[in-house]
């Protein structure tokens, strides 16, 4: 959906998320929180529409405190919207995130389910690791770039924050590919505070 969204609006395709590889994390794991504990509420639409509303808010909130708290750095704000929280989550992106919530309940999962169930158990249990060891690598390769960006401000010799975010800018696009795509998912990102060296 965000990628989608985020190509469009750019006019190109932009991969977007914390990680290299196209998928993020917090969906997936909302996806997942969804489709184990809402299960219970798919003949009730409207609760399990405010449950997976309510599930992939605080997500969305708890995944952005954390980034922000280990890398000193906002990677998205919704304060410039309306009914935001902190500018962490906001009403338009929840409301969305809740008819997901239901489309997955009651069309999405079942789908993929139906198709997973097809795959001969030697073959999915490959493929499950295969896909994890990349995740995995993916994970290690891309904690290691946002590091590199936290040690890039740290150690630009400013105090204004919007002084330090455009010289992060300007250094991470003298690097590789890698850090380029770092600066097209997030082409709004802020760090937040000088670090200060303990």
């Amino acid at each position: 959906m965000e990628v989608t969204l985020c190509s469009f609006q750019a006019k190109k395709i932009v991969n977007r998320g914390f990680l290299i590889g196209p998928y993020c994390p917090i969906y997936g794991v909302s996806a997942i929180l969804i489709i184990f504990f809402l299960d219970k509420y798919r003949t009730d639409i409207l609760a399990l529409f405010v449950m997976a509303t309510l599930v992939c808010s605080i997500m969305e909130y708890i995944t952005s405190y954390l980034m922000e708290k280990i890398f000193h750095t906002r990677w998205w704000d919704y304060s410039h919207m309306k009914f935001n929280i902190n500018g962490r989550i906001c009403l338009t992106n929840s409301i969305i995130f809740g008819a997901l919530g239901v489309l997955l309940t009651h069309f999405i999962n079942p789908f993929f389910t139906s198709i997973l169930f097809k795959i001969p158990k030697l073959l999915f249990i490959i493929i499950s690791i295969i896909l994890m060891c990349g995740f995995i690598t993916d994970v290690v390769i891309s904690f290691n770039i946002i590091n590199k960006i936290k040690l890039t401000a740290d150690n630009i010799k400013k105090d204004r924050t919007e002084e330090i975010t455009r010289k992060v800018r300007e250094a991470l696009k003298k690097k590789s590919l890698l850090y380029k795509r770092v600066l097209n998912a997030f082409p709004n990102f802020k760090i937040l505070e000088k670090i200060k060296k303990g």
